[in-house]
This record gives C-alpha cells, sequence and structure tokens, in this order.
C-alpha cells in the first residue's frame, strides 16, 4: 500500500517540476513589464527658456508613451507615440514639442502657463504600464525691478551733471565777483593816492 503512494508522490514530483518549468521559459519567452526612470524630478526655468523632461523606460515589447500636462488651469494632452510609429501632438503645442526615442520631450519657450505637473504614462502593448511625475516651475525674469534700478541711476547721474553744473557756475561767478572787487579796490585806492598827491 506504502509503494503505489510513493509512486505518485514522485510522478508528481515530476509533473511538478516539468511544470514549472514550462512556465518558467514561457514567462521568459513572452514579453512584457515596463520600468521608467525619471532623473531630475523637479525643474526650475525662467520664462522664454527652453526645457527638457528627461525620463527613459525600459520595455520588452512595443510601448505607447503618453505626456500630459496639470495644472490650475486645467489638463492638457501634449503628445502620444508608439514606439518606432507614429507621433501625435496636440495642437496648443504643435511648435513646441520634440520627442525623444527613450520617452523625453523637449519643451520650447516656456511661459507661466507651462509651470505645473508633468505626467508620463508608458503602456505597454500586452498591457502593462507605470507612470512618472516632473514638476515643473517657472519664473519671470523681473524686467520692473532693473528698470526701476537703470531708472534711478539716470535720475542721479542727471541730478549729479546738474550740482556739478550750478557748482561750475557758482564758482566762475565767485571769481568774477573776486576780479571786480579786487578791481574797484585797486581803483580807489588809486584815486586816494592821486587824492593825497594833488594835497601835498
Amino acid at each position: 500500500l506504502m509503494r503505489p503512494l510513493q509512486g505518485c508522490r514522485g510522478r508528481g514530483v515530476v509533473v511538478g517540476t516539468v511544470t514549472l518549468c514550462l512556465a518558467a521559459g514561457w514567462a521568459l519567452q513572452t514579453p512584457g513589464g515596463v520600468s521608467l526612470v525619471v532623473p531630475q524630478p523637479n525643474i526650475n526655468a525662467t520664462v522664454a527658456q527652453n526645457i527638457l523632461l528627461s525620463v527613459e523606460y525600459f520595455c520588452r515589447g512595443v510601448a505607447t508613451i503618453e505626456w500630459k500636462h496639470v495644472s490650475s488651469w486645467g489638463t492638457t494632452k501634449i503628445v502620444e507615440w508608439k514606439s518606432g510609429n507614429y507621433v501625435n501632438i496636440s495642437m496648443v503645442y504643435k511648435d513646441r514639442v520634440t520627442t525623444f526615442e527613450n520617452g523625453s520631450i523637449q519643451l520650447l519657450n516656456v511661459g507661466m502657463r507651462d509651470a505645473g505637473y508633468y505626467f508620463i504614462t508608458v503602456t505597454e502593448e500586452y498591457g502593462s504600464n507605470t507612470y512618472g511625475t516632473i514638476i515643473v516651475n517657472v519664473y519671470e525674469i523681473i524686467y520692473e525691478d532693473l528698470h526701476f534700478v537703470a531708472v534711478l541711476f539716470a535720475f542721479l547721474a542727471a541730478v549729479s551733471a546738474v550740482l556739478i553744473c550750478f557748482m561750475w557756475l557758482c564758482n566762475k561767478t565767485l571769481h568774477l565777483f573776486q576780479r571786480k572787487t579786487t578791481h574797484k579796490l585797486t581803483a580807489s585806492t588809486t584815486e586816494e593816492i592821486e587824492l593825497e598827491t594833488i594835497e601835498c
């Protein structure tokens, strides 16, 4: 009675091992699985700058990449493409987006409305997918402050020039006044000498 049981158990182990090997072989042969790396999840940019939303995906099958922008103004689909196939860029971004094989995109001439969250979805043809997020902050170059400093500098330079001219004029006037006073003193001294000479 014990021997047939051991025989059954032996056959079960063999069948189990064969099944496990077949399943492992099938899993290795079947393309599937997708991963995504986002090296720079935060980007700071200034208005009119070009930015690279850098990612890199790995997948054994054909992948579809989709980028969306989410901000306080709403959600906008930027671009979608299939590796080695079509590229579908939305009209809003038509002349501003460049796509790359590794899933990255470059956004040209950013404005304040481009600030927000950028979501990438990589979907593999067998259904598995992965997600990534990049936060973009866009800052204005404060020309008003620079303009104010330039105007203040110009104003101070003009005031300095006026003061220098005023001091030069005062100096000239003082010299003229001193000359006239000296001339009058000389003339009156000469007259006194002449009068003294006549009296003598």
